[in-house]
This record gives structure tokens, sequence and C-alpha cells, in this order.
């Protein structure tokens, strides 16, 4: 990966990072963090700076992503400056140790808390903002902060409106308090090293993707083979439900996606083994094409958020 020769200046990548900066001026702040090419996102915990994956950096390594999960993190601007607000959450903790404050503990957490194994987010729950996909505040005390001040920096929010009545307003006033304290100070943390940056990395791209693939994938998933016999009751009709589902997995994958923020990978990995045991069980379509669609669009989510729920699943960002 250090021999793809890739820079981050000259790239789109430019111009988000200058966004993020606009932003931190509108709200005051001279804090900027520095940006580098890595091989994922992340936020280093003593350095008050920002990993970029190294893929977002040219179209050919984009289309490489897509093609061997499906989807590209920050792939598309409005994206990619979401990531980096979050990210920007967790570079300011580091720079003025916001963490280590009686009050952030008070209201998001020890920031010492080991990350969990997995977590299991409660849909429903508006003690947390709502930012990245995943509820994803509801994790750790540090991307609670970091989602937190994500939302606040987004321009034109009106994150009082939205967030009255619920308790994560609270937090979201702390930021603004605190943000406004910081507006003119100069962080005690200045580091600005890169870590593990992509000019270092000697790992494969190969490697890369057998790794990060591996990550995602599906741990010993049990088949619902009741649950699809009583969705394609065992039929004389001409349509195979394996045909069927091939023919609109696209649809299905995203709408699932968007329920439930998996990722496509994963799905895929999902709707492959569902596809295949309806193959295995000769299992036909009969009815309405668009209700036994939303049924198999419930069934696919329940069983995606059960693994989304297993030891197996944790990502750290």
């Amino acid at each position: 990966m250090r021999d793809l020769g890739l820079t981050l200046p000259g790239t789109w990548l430019d111009d988000v990072v200058e966004r993020l900066h606009r932003d931190l001026e509108r709200r005051g702040l001279n804090f900027r963090p520095h940006v580098w090419l890595s091989s994922e996102w992340f936020s280093p915990s003593d350095v008050p700076g920002i990993a970029v994956p190294f893929y977002l950096a040219h179209p050919r390594l984009i289309r490489l992503e897509r093609a061997m999960m499906r989807e590209v993190e920050g792939g598309r601007p409005e994206d990619c400056i979401r990531f980096l607000r979050h990210e920007c959450g967790h570079a300011i903790d580091t720079a003025f140790r916001l963490s280590r404050r009686r009050r952030w503990r008070e209201l998001f957490g020890k920031s010492s808390t080991p990350y969990p194994d997995a977590y299991r987010p409660n849909p429903s729950s508006r003690k947390f903002v709502q930012h990245l996909r995943l509820y994803y505040a509801q994790s750790h005390p540090d991307e609670d902060f970091a989602e937190t001040f994500a939302v606040w920096l987004q321009p034109r929010t009106r994150w009082r409106k939205r967030y009255d009545g619920w308790p994560a307003l609270k937090k979201l006033e702390y930021v603004d308090e605190v943000m406004d304290e910081l507006a003119d100070q100069t962080a005690p943390v200045r580091s600005r090293k890169h870590v593990e940056p992509l000019r270092q990395l000697d790992v494969t791209l190969r490697e890369h993707y057998e790794e990060k693939r591996g990550r995602y994938s599906v741990p010993d998933v049990d088949i619902y083979d009741a649950d699809l016999r009583q969705l394609f009751p065992d039929s004389k009709a001409r349509t195979k439900a394996s045909a069927f589902l091939r023919k609109n997995r696209r649809d299905i994958r995203r709408m699932v996606s968007r329920w439930t923020g998996e990722s496509q990978f994963t799905l895929d990995q999902v709707l492959d083994e569902m596809i295949e045991r309806t193959r295995e069980l000769d299992l036909r379509v009969t009815g309405d094409d668009g209700s036994i669609l939303s049924s198999f669009t419930v069934l696919l989510t329940a069983r995606t958020m059960r693994y989304h729920y297993s030891p197996h699943y944790w990502v750290a960002m």
C-alpha cells in the first residue's frame, strides 16, 4: 500500500477538508486538525488529527472499495464531511483533554471505559444524538461526545429545535458552552504526527481486503428454514424464490441498510445464504410480489440485527 504513491493534496478531499475548516471558523474555533491518508477512518487517542482511508484519494480505488465492500464510507462529499466532523470531535477532545473534565464525565461517562465487544443500541433512545449510522453515539462515551460535537458543528442543523425535549440536548448545550470557552484558546496538545500513514503501510491491497472482509463477515448464521417456508410456501408456482430474490436484491439490500445501518457487504453475505437456501429447498413465489418483497425485507432486517448484536460485531472509529 505504501507503493501506491497517493497523497491527499490535489484530490477532491482538499475541498472537503477545507469545508471542515470553514465549519470550525464559522463556530469561532482556531483549532484545525491535520489530516492524512491511512488504511481506515480514525483519530488517534494521543494525536489531535484525522486519518482518512486511502481509497478516497483515487477514483480507481473508490471503485475497488465498492467492488470489495459493496459501499464506500465517505465516498461522496456529503458522506465524507459527516465522517470528518465525527473524527474532528475526537481530535478536539484530544487536543484540549476535554474528557478529563468532571462535567464531561457526568454527561458522557468515563473515557477510560473499555470499548465493548458489541453494543446493543436502542433506536428509540433520546439520550443520544443521531449522526452516523448504527446509533453510533450509544457505543462508547468517546463516540457519544464525537457524535454530539458533529451534530453541533454541522451548519443549519437547528439542533436546539431538533433535540428539544431530549436528554441529549444537555450534551449539545454543554458542547456549545465548552466550544465558546475554547474559541480563542490554543490547544495544549499540538502534535502533528501522522499515525500509521499510508506511506509506511507494508501490507498489500489483497491482505488489506482479506482482513477487512473477514472483519465484516457473517459467522455461523443459522438457516431460518421455517421462516423461509412460511414466506415461500412449497407450490407448483413458476417463479422460483431464488430468482425472485436475485432480481430484487439491490433494492432489498439498500432498504435494509437504510433501516439498520448495516454494511452492504454484510447484507450481501446474508442475502447470498438465504437465496441459496431457497434454491436448495426449491421454494416458489406465490401471491403479491410487493407484499412478499416487504415481508422478506422484514425477515432480512431481523436476521441482520441478530448478527449485529452478536459478540462478533464491533467497529470503532
